[in-house]
């Protein structure tokens, strides 16, 4: 099989248990490898004797390699070109904020600078959202556990990490395994990362929903909805006739009420799609029985990809006003970041052209609505 990460964590322990070697240190060694992500083996001390062996044998420090960076001339976002072991690229994507510049419940957040990292979960994605320049480049593999942790050790090099979205590339649901025990990784030592500060993201893959809060408990979910009926979803989101939207609500139904959580519902606005008014009044009632946070998302172009246009700034603000108003739901606008450099939502496909570095700034976190 070759060498694995030494993120891989369960295949680590599998292997350590297997030698008769007590695993206790893993921690320890993590803290190292992020440290020192260059490191050798031997090069690290105190450990087991007969461990030294068995992971020069099996595992390598990183199986990824970090190809690129590029920053975005909003001084706050930097894309990362990461290269896995069979020769593809993943992109990972660093936003950074500082907290003091938001509000809740009207005061001023308390806190610092602080940054969020967008990671990817697959090679391409089989679910094919017609808006999603990820979705054009078909599936190609699934991430290992130690492919998605690494994304985090990556982005560690550049800034200080505190929250995680699994909204890059890929459907974190369809990697449920690799997903589940990546994100019990990120929250042990050396990341220390609280699961309140951990978001999945899905287009609504029902069976992986009904057991994700008893397997990842308070983290985080935010469904992919992009249209308040089905016939819509599917004429955007071809993976939606799998799952019928009055299962989809039946699950997060079921996940709230055992969650005690808010769910987040990301609404793409597509123009003379599902950006009407009539759209607006469809999804609020849909989703007024259920505790949501709805963020409209303005559409990224895709190059010659992009079939869509980009929904009016009036019928943007029209449709919060509507949910806002009439249904009472918590309903914010997206602030885009990193468009400049393929960097936002919906354009993430993988390239290696190189751009020029910029300065770093600061503005107030999106990523707050999901604390």
């Amino acid at each position: 099989m070759g060498f694995r990460s030494i993120f891989d964590g369960e295949a680590l322990k599998s292997e350590l248990d297997n030698a008769g070697i007590n695993p206790h240190f893993i921690p320890y060694l993590w803290k190292h490898v992020v440290q020192n992500p260059e490191c050798k083996w031997n090069e690290i001390p105190s450990l087991p004797s007969a461990a030294y062996s068995l992971l020069k044998s099996k595992f390598v420090p990183l199986s990824s390699s970090l190809h690129s960076v590029s920053h975005s001339t909003d001084a706050v976002t930097s894309k990362l070109l990461i290269k896995l072991k069979n020769g593809a690229f993943v992109e990972a994507v660093v936003m950074r904020y500082d907290s003091r510049l938001g509000k809740y419940g009207g005061e001023t957040r308390s806190g610092g600078l602080r940054s969020t990292l967008c990671v990817s979960s697959q090679v391409g994605c089989k679910m094919g959202c017609k808006f999603c320049a990820t979705g054009s480049m078909g599936f190609k593999s699934n991430l290992s556990t130690g492919e998605i942790v690494e994304q985090l050790v990556h982005a560690s090099r550049i800034s200080n990490i505190r929250n995680v979205v699994f909204m890059g590339m890929g459907e974190p649901l369809n990697n449920y395994s690799a997903l589940v025990e990546a994100i019990r990784i990120m929250t042990r030592s050396p990341f220390q990362l609280s699961p309140k500060r951990i978001t999945v993201s899905t287009v609504g893959i029902v069976h992986a929903i009904n057991k994700l809060h008893s397997d990842l408990p308070n983290l985080n979910l935010a469904v992919s909805l992009h249209a308040p009926v089905q016939e819509i979803r599917c004429q955007i989101m071809p993976a939606a006739r799998a799952f019928p939207l009055a299962k989809l609500m039946d699950a997060l139904h079921l996940y709230q009420k055992n969650s005690q959580q808010k769910i987040f519902i990301e609404y793409i606005m597509l123009d003379g799609i599902n950006d009407e008014e009539q759209h607006a009044h469809q999804l609020g009632k849909l989703l007024e029985t259920l505790e949501v946070v709805v963020n409209l998302i303005p559409f990224n172009p895709i190059g010659s990809l992009s079939v869509f246009k980009t929904s009016s700034e009036a019928n943007v603000k029209c449709f919060q006003k509507v949910l806002r108003e009439q249904y009472n739901i918590r309903t914010t606008v997206r602030k885009e970041m990193g468009q400049d450099i393929s960097g936002a939502c919906g354009q993430l496909v993988v390239s290696q052209e190189k751009r020029a570095t910029g300065s770093t700034a600061l503005l107030t976190d999106i990523e707050d609505l999901h604390l």
